[in-house]
């Protein structure tokens, strides 16, 4: 008789340890789900930003009429970006959540038991396979000022 994180969590039988095995799984998918939520819902505040700054820019030169077409270009600018506080609240509840589903997946792990361990690595390959789907845009005609490419990151949250 087992017990995992809590002493109702008891496994009495060889159904209640498939059902812990396929809850871990699926805890380790919904961990690389918030995962890659996390990512987008980052790559989105920075796309309306991006498209805010645009916006403003095209106002700007048909303001000037574009009389400064044939000039060369000066020096790159720079506009710093803050997040909005509700923004930010999201971002730090979605961070939340992964951080501490990650613990939870780390002391099921902490159990040294080869089922729950073989049902982690299992989760987090489904997890990469149908929540990180890998896509990258590739520039023809330019350079990716030095970039990694997109889809390599930390193996775990806790440290990344």
């Amino acid at each position: 008789m087992s017990s995992f994180l809590t002493s109702s969590w008891r496994i009495r039988n060889e159904g209640m340890m498939a059902a812990t095995c396929i809850g871990v799984i699926l805890m380790v998918v919904l961990l690389e789900f918030l995962r890659r939520l996390g990512k987008e819902y980052d790559g989105l505040i920075q796309r309306q930003f991006q498209r805010h700054i645009s916006a403003r820019v095209k106002t700007t030169q048909s303001l000037s009429g574009g009389c400064n077409a044939d000039l060369p270009a000066a020096d790159p600018r720079t506009v710093t970006f803050r997040a909005s506080p509700l923004q930010q609240i999201i971002r730090s509840v979605i961070h939340a959540a992964t951080f501490g589903l990650a613990y939870l997946i780390m002391l099921l792990a902490m159990y040294f038991n080869g089922y729950i361990i073989i049902s982690i690595f299992i989760g987090a390959g489904l997890g990469k396979f149908f929540c990180d789907w890998m896509v990258v845009k590739v520039l023809i005609d330019g350079d990716q000022n030095g970039k990694d490419p997109a889809g390599i990151e930390e193996t775990t949250v806790c440290c990344g």
